[in-house]
């Protein structure tokens, strides 16, 4: 009786849990931000202004950041542009939340490179749909990467022709 070989398959390593940051100069705000995300299944750690959210950037490596513009060292709006013209930080998700609401506030968020724009007051329902919905599309994309990859390795040990 004929045995197959098992097709090869990509590596997977064990899943991380999502991770959110939450970067804003107010405490309440951070806090109120945390209580809403209680019920995603995540990690969540939080940054006070925004050159302290580059350096958590670095080493918490978030799928998804919630990014006050109004924050002292460095505004929400250099933090995007710094991370998104980053290759190995353009791929997080950047939900910008501010109290700002001018047409010009929401351009300078799409010219920094947001992915999102949330107006303060938030609203839970619609905070909590938008992280989830960044998380899920983080996720694809990661496994489309994953997937690209592998498939330049098998090119890669295909013989000539």
């Amino acid at each position: 009786m004929a045995t197959t070989k098992p097709a090869a398959t990509p590596d997977r390593a064990p899943p991380r849990k999502a991770r959110v940051l939450i970067a804003d100069d107010n405490e309440p705000n951070r806090e109120l931000l945390e209580v809403y995300l209680a019920g995603i299944d995540c990690e969540i750690a939080t940054a006070i202004d925004g050159a302290d959210t580059l350096a958590k950037v670095e080493s918490f490596r978030p799928d998804v950041l919630l990014l006050d513009v109004m924050m002292p060292k460095l505004s929400g709006f250099e933090v995007c542009q710094r991370l998104k013209g980053d290759p190995t930080t353009s791929p997080i998700m950047i939900l910008m939340v501010t109290a700002l609401g001018e047409l010009g506030d929401i351009e300078r968020a799409v010219e920094a490179g947001t992915d999102d724009f949330l107006s303060k007051p938030v609203n839970r329902v619609e905070l909590v749909k938008r992280v989830e919905n960044m998380l899920k599309l983080r996720h694809v994309s990661d496994e489309l990467e994953r997937l690209r990859s592998y498939i330049r390795t098998m090119d890669d040990d295909q013989p000539p022709r």
